[in-house]
């Protein structure tokens, strides 16, 4: 009896990364339809005449993901159909999404960017995705010149990763060290892991903590050790679990709110703007909702002044927290006090009082 296997699932990066390059490669857009249908890493998984309502709970998270990348991706209403959200049409315009008319690079900057693309394409991508960029080429972009514009800035996976995917596949209990927000030093977890799953373009893994023999979900970047995969098996019906566990979390997004005012025309308000679920206010301020304050905060830090926190005010504390840290790291040291000149007559007082005052 021959096993028959589904087909192999599509990484992530790579199926945000085809999605992009089909985006850019048509004036007119995509409807939705046509990239379930065709794109990498959907049409693998697409139902010709069937139910895809699962994938196309996957084409809207992944939608908000790559407008969090900073990405213009734009949505076309038919003149003719308004309404009519079957025939919407999605693009990315090239030149919004083109790097600033200012900017220039050497020859020598120019052949350090070629093999640093070299070395990330050839590392990282598939044979698929390596024929999108021949197509890229075919519609005008020279395969000599590094293929900047095109490139989307997405996160690599964790090291934690591969062993809890293996776990998952061998339904064997995994140990990781955990390190909280606040805590200083990491609890090792004992976790049945159930499903992996990515929520505003971060991985999450959801299991039984076998600690408490409740249900969490655990943020893939707060790992902070290797994976032990054990050869302790479990006994657990995980159907529905990655669907439980984004639906918490999107429940947990949509209950917490923050207010910010961002600076205009800065790279802040532009990624802020297009942040999934951001609402502008009269007053210019900025509404985002969030799953995680101190993810959040990080993520406002790296804006430096062109960020004000508004609300709430532990948010504010933990951005002003990360500014000042970062102040304090980046600090050129104490220069050392200048030596006393020499002295030929009555002993003079040491001064030591005086440097320790100083330290």
């Amino acid at each position: 009896m021959t096993e028959t296997r589904g087909p192999a699932p599509v990484p992530v990066e790579e199926r945000l990364f085809s999605l992009v390059l089909a985006l850019l490669a048509t004036e007119a857009g995509l409807t939705k339809n046509e990239i379930l249908s065709t794109v990498q890493g959907y049409r693998q998984r697409y139902v010709f005449g069937g139910d895809n309502s699962t994938l196309e709970r996957q084409f809207e998270r992944d939608k908000d993901d790559i407008r969090e990348l900073g990405v213009p991706l734009e949505t076309i209403e038919p003149l003719d159909e308004s309404g009519n959200n079957h025939n919407l049409r999605y693009r990315i315009p090239k030149g919004a999404y083109d790097l600033p008319a200012d900017i220039s690079f050497s020859p020598e900057e120019i052949a350090l960017l070629n093999l640093a693309a070299m070395a990330w394409r050839e590392g990282s991508l598939s044979r698929e995705s390596r024929h999108a960029l021949l197509k890229l080429r075919s519609l005008g972009v020279e395969s000599t010149e590094p293929v900047l514009g095109y490139a989307p800035r997405i996160r690599t996976r964790e090291a934690a990763f591969d062993p809890l995917t293996d776990a998952l596949g061998r339904r064997v209990l995994v140990r990781f060290p955990y390190l909280k927000p606040g805590d200083l030093s990491p609890r090792e977890r004992t976790v049945a892991p159930l499903a992996l799953v990515q929520h505003e373009g971060r991985w999450h893994i959801q299991g039984i903590d076998r600690d408490v023999d409740e249900p969490r979900t655990f943020l893939l970047s707060r790992i902070v050790g290797a994976v032990v995969r054990t050869k302790i098996p479990f006994e657990s019906d995980d159907r529905g679990s990655a669907e439980a566990a984004l639906s918490q979390l999107d429940a947990i997004w949509a209950a917490n709110t923050a207010v910010v005012r961002a600076r205009a025309d800065s790279e802040a308000q532009t990624r802020l703007v297009n942040r999934r679920g951001s609402i502008r206010n009269p007053t210019g301020e900025l509404t985002l909702h969030f799953t995680d304050l101190h993810l959040l905060a990080d993520e406002l830090a790296g804006f430096g002044p062109e960020v004000f926190v508004v609300s709430p005010p532990e948010l504010r504390a933990a951005v002003r927290r990360r500014l000042e840290l970062t102040a304090a790291t980046h600090q050129p040291p104490a220069a050392p006090a200048p030596s006393a000149p020499a002295f030929s007559g009555p002993a003079a007082p040491t001064g030591g009082d005086r440097a320790e005052e100083t330290v």
